[in-house]
């Protein structure tokens, strides 16, 4: 099941993070057609957010054709966003897990490694 964290100093709405973080997982392959969203409920007993904050991210998901709505059953995914890239043995990931990890060696604390890669991403996109 997937794990929603909410950051409530981040000046981001929740109902667009609890979106955004199950797009992540839908990129990382967690999730997948068919599978089911936990309840409006379980998030809420999660995260203390208000339900009606759960269903508008879901609401959202539906609207971009990711997910879908089933009266009395529930939330589905409808969609894939994985790719090769994100599986655990990409060669891609593989160099970017090395790279934190000699990140962490060397030190860098995480504001430091976002930074980093802020600008490096920005100068390639």
């Amino acid at each position: 099941m997937i794990e929603f964290r909410i950051d409530r100093h981040s000046g981001v709405s929740t109902y667009l993070q609890i979106a955004a973080q199950v797009k992540q997982a839908m990129r990382m392959g967690l999730l997948g057609p068919g599978d089911k969203l936990p309840t409006a409920r379980e998030v809420v007993e999660a995260t203390r957010v208000n339900p009606n904050t759960v269903l508008k991210a879901y609401r959202e998901l539906e609207h971009e054709g990711l997910a879908e709505g089933r009266r009395g059953m529930g939330t589905f995914i409808t969609a894939s966003l994985a790719t090769s890239s994100a599986r655990p043995d990409a060669p891609l990931r593989q160099d970017l897990d090395q790279w934190m990890g000699r990140a962490v060696e060397e030190g860098l604390s995480s504001d430091e490694v976002d930074a980093i890669y802020t600008d490096v991403r920005s100068a390639h996109y």
